[in-house]
């Protein structure tokens, strides 16, 4: 029994590893952004700052757990203009040299009018949004891995 014990704990200090340099184990490709048209209420149409990219793991080694957050912001601020955090592999892992589908994630803020999805985006009111991408595998630190400003262009749902 104690040696089961022992082979299991070896195991699974074995399969923690070393913590993993997320900045250098991933990077984001073929990334976009826009505007989306979100729901309308109210006879009102809604639209919210989106990106889409896909995320390779250019590591030697499989990531467990692979989570992302995405957080937009206003240029010209810090205050928060939504965010949206998606698990990447769940429990599992994304594999050496993997690369997931293409990822859209996108704020819960926006712009909210009478006008077509289409005028808010070139409404004289509009103010631009940046967004940040962060990524975090395993128990390691959520470490930014990109920032992009959110094109001035409305995108499909």
């Amino acid at each position: 029994m104690k040696r089961m014990v022992l082979a299991l704990a070896i195991a699974a200090t074995a399969a923690c590893g070393q913590p993993v340099d997320v900045a250098k184990a991933v990077h984001l490709e073929a990334v976009s952004t826009g505007w989306y048209a979100a729901d309308t209420a109210n006879g009102k149409n809604k639209i919210v700052p989106a990106v889409a990219f896909k995320l390779r793991n250019v590591s030697s080694q499989p990531l467990s757990a692979v989570q992302i957050n995405a957080v937009f912001r206003r240029a010209g601020s810090n205050e928060e203009f939504g965010a949206e955090f998606r698990p990447v592999s769940g429990s599992g892992q994304l594999a050496a040299s993997d690369t997931t589908e293409t990822l859209t994630l996108k704020g819960s803020l926006g712009y909210t009018g009478t006008d077509s999805p289409e005028a808010l985006v070139q409404n004289s009111h509009f103010v631009d949004a940046k967004v940040e991408v962060f990524v975090k595998a395993g128990s390691g630190q959520w470490t930014r891995v990109g920032e992009f400003p959110v094109a001035r262009q409305l995108n499909g749902n």
